[in-house]
């Protein structure tokens, strides 16, 4: 199939590279005449795991080509994904961009009288796709729906691992207001076997915020039950939680053996969830609910429990350190999570900044994400040390901080940590091969006041 995406984020390019290696013939819209010319060189201005061998094969194959321009994208397409930006502000999702695409299709069907399927990967919330989305297209051209198809497509991709979530699915959501549409995202998916769902469009869009959401609710329960257990004292949450992910409902017995479901790698504590999804989805859903009238406790809480969940990193340093006053720090990881340059919503953020507040020297170290990250503490970069070489780091820390699970952090274990203070956010390491360093975590203090 000829199928046009609109927008080259996480979402855009990742979708379109990985429907092209199933076969199908796919352009890519992006305003940026930059990022445009890029891709059609092969080489993606976003990183993703596998993903610039696969842009590599086919835009060599040629069936990924990238432009500027969404009529000539248009002219000649069996169907449009959106799959534009929608940041929030103050929890309240910026539907800017898919509005302003919308129009830009609207005005192409003006003067077209070919039916074209428009569907929605953007996450956008419910009701959004039925109702503004539909009339921003009818409006602009002149049409109504039925002379053009509509529906929402959700993406449940993990940022770092985006591809081999697209290529294997555990499950595909079609939501659509046509027939017509239905049938077409069908098609161009025929090649995924995998569970498959068909729903109405504010359906679709709600399970997307359902899904992260739920998961969002059980990273936040399991750090305030870390932070329960680190101020009654002579418990590491860990062993607790080693009974708990033992109950059959979350971890099955199959064949007699432990099926070990990844959902428990979210009920193990940390300093709180990042990204483009989760924070965002969250507080997405908990606008929208207080413009309907609900409370939204449950989400509230959430929230406000992930909010403050890097600074337990700071507030323990400090209980058990003192005044934190010019130490010097190391701190590992800078992206949200290992194997992506995203630091939106990182923990790093907060904590790095929370250091700086106590005057503590701050230096840095991130595999790939160091300049993204810069760009996110703006002025206060200044203040930190970013370092290419953590190992030489560590010599010169008095304090250690490892806040990103990247791999090569796991190191730490051989190099010479005697007399530091080694704070593993993320539980990357045995607190067994650090005997002559003070260890800390989330969750853990044994002993008792």
């Amino acid at each position: 199939m000829r199928v046009t995406i609109i927008g080259t984020g996480y979402v855009g390019l990742v979708s379109g590279v990985c429907l092209a290696a199933r076969g199908h013939q796919v352009t890519c819209v992006d305003t940026e005449t930059s990022i445009v010319k890029g891709l059609n060189q092969a080489i993606p201005h976003i990183y993703e795991q596998g993903l610039d061998d696969l842009l590599r094969e086919v835009v060599s194959s040629g069936r990924f080509k990238a432009t500027n321009d969404l009529t000539f994208a248009l002219a000649d397409t069996d169907g449009a994904l959106i799959a534009v930006g929608t940041p929030s502000e103050h929890g309240v999702i910026d539907l800017s961009y898919v509005l302003q695409v919308a129009r830009e299709i609207g005005l192409f069907l003006k003067t077209s009288e070919r039916f074209l399927p428009i569907v929605v990967k953007s996450t956008v919330i419910p009701g959004t796709t039925d109702t503004v989305l539909r009339r921003e297209i009818e409006t602009a051209s002149g049409k109504t729906l039925g002379a053009f198809g509509l529906g929402m497509n959700p993406e449940f991709l993990r940022e770092g691992v985006a591809v081999d979530n697209f290529m294997n699915p555990d499950r595909i959501v079609f939501g659509y207001e046509d027939e017509k549409t239905l049938a077409f995202q069908q098609a161009l998916y025929a090649s995924w076997l995998c569970d498959k769902v068909a729903v109405n469009s504010r359906t679709a869009e709600l399970t997307k915020y359902v899904s992260n959401s739920l998961l969002a609710v059980q990273i936040s329960a399991v750090n305030e039950m870390a932070n329960f257990a680190a101020a009654l004292g002579g418990i590491d949450i860990l062993e607790v939680l080693k009974g708990v992910h033992l109950d059959k409902r979350l971890n099955p017995i199959v064949n007699g053996k432990r099926v070990e479901p990844e959902l428990l790698t979210y009920l193990i504590p940390g300093c709180g969830f990042g990204g483009s999804c989760f924070p965002k989805d969250v507080q997405a859903l908990q606008s929208q609910g207080a413009q309907l009238g609900l409370p939204m406790a449950m989400l509230n809480a959430v929230l406000s429990v992930n909010e403050t969940q890097a600074l337990e990193v700071v507030a323990i340093l400090e209980r058990e350190l003192g005044n934190l006053d010019g130490r010097k720090c190391l701190v590992l990881g800078l992206a949200f999570k290992p194997d992506t340059d995203d630091v939106r919503e990182s923990a790093s953020l907060r904590i790095v900044a929370g250091l700086l507040d106590k005057g503590v020297g701050v230096s840095a170290h991130d595999p790939i994400a160091t300049e993204n990250f810069k760009r996110s503490m703006g002025t206060k970069a200044g203040a930190i040390n970013f370092c290419k070489d953590w190992k030489a780091a560590v010599r010169e820390a008095e304090i250690i901080i490892i806040a990103t699970k990247w791999p090569e952090y796991a190191a730490l274990e051989q190099c010479d940590v005697s007399g530091k203070t080694i704070f593993d956010a993320r539980r990357l390491i045995s607190v067994e091969k650090l005997a002559n360093a003070h260890y800390l975590t989330i969750g853990r203090r044994i002993t008792l006041d």
